[in-house]
């Protein structure tokens, strides 16, 4: 009866165990995806802010040489157009306000949508307004968060 006994115990600690590991496994992960979160906000925000000033080094530490930045017109700009439209001024945002930011990560991808208002001056042209809504794509690298993907399109007006 003794060993009965002992084996019982033995069984019930290694449960506690392996329910104490998953717990702290699952924890671990949560803690990630919310560290993820607040990185692709900050990456973000520092993207906001380089497309105003107009900030080359800037610029070019934020994207992929891959980028796909397309235009609510359907214009699709590669990497090295992006930059050079925004440090010109042929590209000139003011001001840019986003709001309504959702941010999803898969894996070492993350999807941002949000709306983006902004006040322009773009060289050549008239002072304008935008309303567009945005879709982000970043991917996680050895160096951090990168912009790979960025679509607008024109906001629909309600009927």
């Amino acid at each position: 009866m003794l060993i009965i006994f002992d084996s019982n115990i033995k069984v019930i600690m290694v449960k506690k165990f392996f329910l104490a590991f998953s717990i702290f496994v699952v924890s671990i992960l949560f803690a990630q995806k919310n560290n993820d979160q607040q990185s692709v906000a900050e990456v973000s925000e520092k993207l906001r802010l380089a497309m105003i000033s107009g900030d080359k080094a800037v610029l070019e530490s934020l994207i992929l040489p891959e980028l796909t930045y397309g235009h609510s017109g359907g214009h699709i700009d590669d990497a090295k157009e992006f930059v050079e439209k925004l440090v010109s001024k042929k590209s000139n945002f003011l001001t840019i306000e986003n709001t309504n930011q959702n941010i999803q990560i898969v894996d070492k991808t993350a999807i941002v949508r949000n709306h983006l208002f902004a006040k322009t001056a773009d060289l050549g042209k008239e002072p304008g307004e935008v309303s567009l809504d945005i879709l982000y794509v970043w991917q996680k690298t050895k160096n951090g968060w990168k912009l790979l993907a960025r679509q607008a399109v024109k906001v629909e007006k309600k009927k």
